[in-house]
């Protein structure tokens, strides 16, 4: 028989090269490959690293340029988004349309039955699971994925731990075995987000504003600002202000104190849903996170109409940001998620 032949995208770094080692030594067909989907960064290294450990590993290594696709889909949403006041999240979406979408495609064309990253995941019968190492677990970003690509999708890493993901790259004398973990905005990397998105919007300014209507400072304008951020307001002296409102009508900032009663919410809606498993009877009581890494929430999906769900929670979540994703959990299952209004 032949082997399952698999594409694998590999970023360069460890988790997705001791994907790759793994993948072989489960008996597939491996064929490594560089997206390249940002000019304006590392990317030359960590294609260079990505070349060396296919070559280590005896597979092929091909390299694909998705940077129109990225830019159209991606960054321009990011742009687009933050200039209505809202706050995206690459993140999801280069998985939704990039990772599992366009790569998916070029697996189709190769003659890959499946598609394989190196995020910490995992899969079982067509449902997407919550990765084993949960300080990394990376089902946050993943919850927008077409629910068809779901069964051909491998997360060879899904079931380990980050330190015995590093010790099998050491025990295989990869050389990015000791590689700093990338951080930042999918396939960008680190950057200061407010410069970023200053490169093509202009200053807006507007007050600064607490709750109680005192005008403390100004703003150079509300794409610049997120819910719940505390520094680069620019506001001297006295206790820390956080952001809990933007005012695009009046164009004000609305400032409290870090456990002021308008910092938290006891429920949201949320629209542009993708369901891999959605619930068929309402209400329905599951967990939910509204940003990464964030303990699951315990909360109730009062209606889902027209698109668009209504959620409550049993205790009031702070900084709920519009733009940002909320996830529905049932146990390690991934029920779905969508776009905070």
């Amino acid at each position: 028989m032949s082997k399952q032949k698999v594409l694998l995208g590999m970023s360069g770094g460890v988790d997705s090269s001791v994907s790759a080692a793994l993948l072989i030594e489960q008996g597939y067909e491996v064929i490594g490959a560089f997206m390249k989907n940002w000019s304006d960064c590392e990317w030359r290294a960590d294609k260079r690293d990505a070349a060396r450990v296919a070559a280590k590993l005896d597979i092929p290594f091909v390299t694909f340029d998705f940077e129109d696709e990225y830019r159209e889909k991606v960054v321009n949403d990011l742009f687009e988004q933050s200039r209505i006041g809202r706050t995206p999240n690459p993140d999801v979406l280069c998985n939704k349309y990039i990772k599992f979408d366009r790569f998916m495609q070029e697996a189709d064309r190769l003659g890959c039955q499946y598609v394989a990253t190196g995020h910490y995941a995992q899969t079982s019968d067509g449902k997407l699971l919550s990765g084993h190492d949960k300080n990394k677990d990376q089902t946050y970003f993943l919850w927008a994925m077409p629910p068809t690509a779901l069964p051909r999708v491998l997360f060879p890493i899904g079931n380990m731990e980050k330190p015995a993901v590093r010790a099998k790259a050491l025990e295989l004398e990869l050389d990015v075995a000791n590689k700093k973990d990338s951080t930042g905005v999918c396939f960008i990397g680190e950057v200061d987000m407010k410069a970023f998105l200053q490169e093509r919007l202009p200053k807006d300014p507007g007050n600064v504003v607490t709750v109680d209507g005192e005008v403390i400072g100004t703003h150079e304008g509300l794409a610049f600002y997120t819910i719940g951020q505390r520094h680069g307001l620019n506001i001297g002296g006295g206790e820390p202000w956080y952001v809990v409102e933007k005012r695009a009508e009046t164009k004000e900032i609305i400032v409290a104190s870090n456990f002021h009663p308008s910092l938290f919410q006891p429920g949201l809606t949320a629209r542009q849903l993708n369901w891999f498993n959605e619930p068929r009877t309402l209400p329905f009581g599951c967990k939910a996170r509204i940003r990464y890494r964030q303990a699951l929430q315990d909360c109730m999906i009062e209606s889902n109409q027209d698109g668009v769900v209504t959620v409550s929670f049993n205790e009031p979540q702070r900084a709920v940001t519009p733009g940002q994703s909320i996830v529905f959990y049932q146990g390690e299952e991934v029920l779905g998620g969508g776009i905070i209004d």
